[in-house]
C-alpha cells in the first residue's frame, strides 16, 4: 500500500486521470457506445511511437548530433545548436524525447566547460524550443497526434496552418539567445574535460527502429484503417530485437490518455453537462486550452475540450501555447524539471524561477498573435 501511494504521488497526472474517469463513470454510467467512442487509433499510434522512441534513446540514434555539439567552442554557437537541435528534432521524435536527449547533454557540456551559470536559461529556452518546434507536425507532441487524428485535413494542410507559429517562434528564440550573450557574443567555452557520454550501439537495431519510425509516420499521415496491423508489426519486431525494451516504455502515459478519453466520452454523453460546456467553451477555445492546461496539462486538456469546441485552430493553438505558462502546462516541462533536479538536488526552486521568467517573457510576446491567428480556420 505504501509503495502504491508513493507511485500515485509521483505520477500525479495519472492519479488525476484515474479520479476523473471514475467520477465521470459515476455521473454517466458506462455503455458499449462509450467503449466505441474511445479513440483507439490514437492510443495504438501512441503506443507504437513510445516503443520506437524508447529504442531511439536506447540505441543513441542521434549520436552524431551529440558528437557535433561537443566540438563547438563559442557559447553563442553552441547554444544555438543545442536549442535548435531540440527545436527541429522535436518535430519528429516528440518534444519530451528531444529534451531527454539534449538537456543532459547541455548540462554535461556547460559543466565541463565551466559555464554552469548559463545552464538554467539555456535549458529553459530548450523547453520553449521543444514546445514550439513540435507544434509544426502532427506527430510532434501527444496533443497534436490526438487533434490531427480528429481533423479531416492532410498532413500538409495541418503543417501549413502551424507554420506561422513555428517560424515566428524560431526567430524569437534566436533573439533570446543573442540577448543572453549580449555582453560578449564571442564568449568561448573550453573543450577540456568533455567526454562523450553515449555508448556506441548496434547498427542493425538502429536501422530497425528507423524503419519502424517511417512505418508509424506513414500510418499517421495516411490515416489507414490497417493501423491495428501496424501496431502488431511494431510490437512483434521490437519483441524479437530487444524484448527488454518493452518493459521500459512509458505505459503510464498510455493509461493516462485512456482515462482522459473515458472522462471526455462520458461527459460528452451527458446531455446536460455537454450543453453547459459547449456553451462555455465555444468561441473561447484558445483561452480555455491555455487555462485548463495549467490545471491538468495540455494533453488531457485537448482531449477534454475537443468534443465541445467549434474552433479547431483556437484549441490547438491554445494547447501548443499553454506549455509556456507553467510547469504543469506541458508534460515536456515536467520532464525538463526532473532532469535538472536529478543533476542538482535541492535547486528545484531556482529552476522554476528562471523557467518562469524566460517562458513568460516568450509567452507575453506570442500569446496575442497566437489568438489573432486562431481565427484562421483549419477547415
Amino acid at each position: 500500500m505504501k509503495k502504491a501511494v508513493q507511485f500515485l504521488k509521483k505520477e500525479l497526472m495519472l492519479t488525476l486521470s484515474v479520479l476523473a474517469a471514475a467520477i465521470a463513470l459515476v455521473v454517466t454510467p458506462p455503455t458499449p457506445q462509450l467503449i466505441r467512442d474511445i479513440d483507439w487509433r490514437t492510443l495504438g499510434t501512441l503506443l507504437m511511437m513510445l516503443c520506437v522512441l524508447e529504442g531511439f534513446k536506447r540505441e543513441n540514434v542521434l549520436e552524431p548530433v551529440v558528437r557535433l555539439a561537443s566540438r563547438m567552442k563559442r557559447m553563442t554557437t553552441l547554444s544555438l545548436f543545442l536549442v535548435f537541435g531540440v527545436f527541429f528534432t522535436s518535430m519528429f521524435v516528440t518534444n519530451d524525447v528531444s529534451l531527454i536527449i539534449f538537456v543532459p547533454l547541455t548540462i554535461l557540456l556547460f559543466r565541463s566547460g565551466r559555464k554552469e551559470k548559463y545552464i538554467l536559461p539555456v535549458i529553459s529556452m530548450e523547453n520553449i524550443a521543444a514546445i514550439r518546434g513540435s507544434l509544426l507536425t502532427p506527430f510532434g507532441s501527444p496533443q497534436n497526434l490526438f487533434l490531427y487524428g480528429q481533423a479531416d485535413v492532410s498532413a500538409g494542410h495541418f503543417m501549413l496552418h502551424m507554420l506561422p507559429l513555428c517560424a515566428s517562434s524560431a526567430l524569437l528564440l534566436v533573439g533570446f539567445i543573442f540577448f543572453l550573450y549580449r555582453k560578449d557574443p564571442r564568449e568561448e567555452i573550453s573543450a577540456a574535460g568533455r567526454e562523450d557520454p553515449r555508448q556506441a550501439s548496434g547498427r542493425g537495431r538502429r536501422i530497425l527502429y528507423l524503419s519502424l519510425f517511417v512505418l508509424i509516420i506513414a500510418v499517421i499521415v495516411t490515416r489507414t484503417s490497417l493501423w491495428p496491423y501496424a501496431v502488431a508489426v511494431v510490437l512483434a519486431a521490437i519483441a524479437a530485437a530487444d524484448r527488454k525494451l518493452l518493459l521500459r516504455v512509458d505505459y503510464v502515459l498510455i493509461v493516462t490518455f485512456f482515462c482522459f478519453f473515458v472522462f471526455s466520452s462520458s461527459i460528452a454523453a451527458n446531455p446536460h453537462i455537454a450543453g453547459v460546456l459547449r456553451q462555455a467553451v465555444a468561441g473561447y477555445e484558445y483561452w480555455w486550452a491555455i487555462g485548463l492546461s495549467q490545471i491538468i496539462s495540455n494533453v488531457p486538456a485537448s482531449i477534454v475540450l475537443y468534443p465541445f469546441s467549434e474552433n479547431f485552430a483556437g484549441l490547438i493553438y491554445g494547447a501548443d501555447t499553454a506549455g509556456l505558462c507553467s510547469l504543469i502546462g506541458s508534460l515536456a516541462s515536467v520532464i525538463n524539471y526532473r532532469i535538472y533536479v536529478r543533476e542538482y538536488p535541492g535547486r528545484g526552486g531556482e529552476f522554476i524561477k528562471v523557467f518562469t521568467l524566460v517562458s513568460w517573457a516568450f509567452f507575453l510576446i506570442v500569446v496575442i498573435p497566437g489568438f489573432l491567428l486562431s481565427r484562421w480556420k483549419f477547415f
